[in-house]
């Protein structure tokens, strides 16, 4: 064999190598998504499977997410788009928070989080359903929007913006116009 020969045949193996990586190595997806100001982001991500992350801070408290699948942002990769989500908020002094959506995005350096789509909150015997709230472990808060439903033993209420502090489980309700009125209903 000449040494042209040899080249041709390195060069038809780099480009056959390529092409697999491409085609079936190299997991890379992008997905567009709009933002609530309807701005859209592309990005590109790896998708990762049976997704669990767990944090505890110093007083004591922990926070689990579990997903089903994952896809970690190229641009972020502190951020995770996350499927079929399950959250829990184990206080160290008081009852647990259960938290379940169909969509999240996890910060995994604050643990921030935000749940869209079929959210539903479980603390004690309240239940609130949603379709988008937004978890900030910094700030100790969640702020629960569109078409919040919120259930206890008593009451159903609706409203459009349920307010809550994770620490002191203090509660504000309240509708984003002025002139539109919670909707309070007895059960019994």
């Amino acid at each position: 064999m000449n040494k042209r020969s040899i080249v041709y045949i390195i060069i038809f193996f780099l480009i056959i190598f390529t092409f697999l990586y491409f085609k079936y190595l190299k997991k890379e997806k992008v997905i567009k998504i709009e933002s609530k100001d309807s701005e859209e982001f592309v990005y590109n991500a790896n998708i990762i499977e049976n997704v669990n992350y767990s944090s505890k801070d110093s007083e004591g408290n922990q926070y689990t997410i579990n997903a089903t699948n994952g896809e970690i942002d190229f641009k972020q990769n502190d951020i995770i788009f996350l499927r079929n989500v399950n959250a829990i908020i184990e206080f160290k002094n008081t009852k647990r928070i259960e938290i379940s959506s169909d969509y999240g995005k996890y910060n995994s350096n604050n643990f921030d989080t935000i749940f869209s789509e079929n959210v539903i909150i479980k603390y004690l015997d309240n239940k609130i359903t949603s379709d988008y709230l937004d978890l900030s472990m910094q700030k100790n808060s969640m702020i629960i929007s569109k078409d919040v439903t919120f259930r206890n033993l008593e009451n159903i209420l609706k409203a459009d913006v349920v307010e809550m502090n994770t620490i002191t489980k203090d509660i504000k309700i309240f509708m984003q116009k002025k002139n539109d009125k919670i909707e309070i209903k007895s059960k019994q």
